[in-house]
């Protein structure tokens, strides 16, 4: 998932069930996203599939 930081996928998706509901607070949480930024995109992709039922209700 992240070269930089040596972080795999099932981190990043463990930080966003503990809550992480941006890049940012991913990045605080395991260093996805810290580095050169190109799993950024990745990142916000899963974010928005975990998160998706509760983001539609904050942008309505």
């Amino acid at each position: 998932m992240c070269i930089c930081s040596r972080v795999r996928e099932c981190e990043v998706r463990a930080a966003i069930q503990l809550g992480a509901r941006c890049e940012d607070s991913v990045g605080e949480a395991c260093g996805a996203g810290t580095g050169c930024g190109s799993c950024l995109d990745r990142i916000s992709d899963m974010i928005e599939e975990v998160h998706a039922d509760t983001l539609v209700g904050v942008s309505a």
